[in-house]
């Protein structure tokens, strides 16, 4: 769950996104905020693949362009990880940021490579670098470090000089 000074009021906030994935399924939203011109909407991570298929495909949001996906560890605190994706409609120039938070002892979500097939190399990145597990990605593997690599050097608690 989001912090509590991170949520804003939903009605305060419904643009068009946020109302369409409200009617959807209220309870994908786990929260939404506005900051630096952009909103941010909490999903369930549940619910992640379904939302972007939906922000994607729905004629009147368009959100056709997955410009980013990368991830925040905000470790000793729990939810340690936050996963960010970063959605463009480039018809309506608008932007759009969904979070997933996620479990340090369980960093793992659904692909959504059958959305954004550019995701592909945005998951691996993340997974090389942070250890967070994306189920139903087709090549899940370090893509930055090499293979026989120990740990995720982006994560907080790794050793500033690497394990030895």
């Amino acid at each position: 769950m989001p912090d509590a000074d991170a949520i804003t009021n939903l009605e305060q906030l419904k643009g068009p996104a946020l109302a369409r994935l409200l009617e959807w399924n209220p309870g994908a939203v786990q929260g939404a905020k506005f900051q630096h011109d952009e909103l941010s909407v909490y999903i369930d991570r549940a619910f992640i693949r379904d939302a972007c298929s939906l922000l994607k495909n729905d004629p009147a949001l368009q959100f056709t362009f997955l410009s980013d996906i990368t991830c925040v560890d905000w470790y000793p605190n729990e939810p340690r990880f936050e996963v960010v994706y970063h959605l463009l409609a480039m018809a309506r120039k608008k932007r759009l940021r969904l979070k997933v938070k996620l479990a340090g002892n369980d960093p793992h979500l659904e692909s959504i490579t059958s959305v954004w097939p550019g995701a592909n190399f945005f998951e691996r990145e993340v997974y090389d670098l942070f250890g967070v597990r994306f189920s139903g990605h087709p090549n899940l593997r370090r893509i930055l470090m090499p293979e026989d690599w120990e740990g995720h050097p982006l994560r907080k608690d790794y050793p500033v000089e690497g394990y030895r």
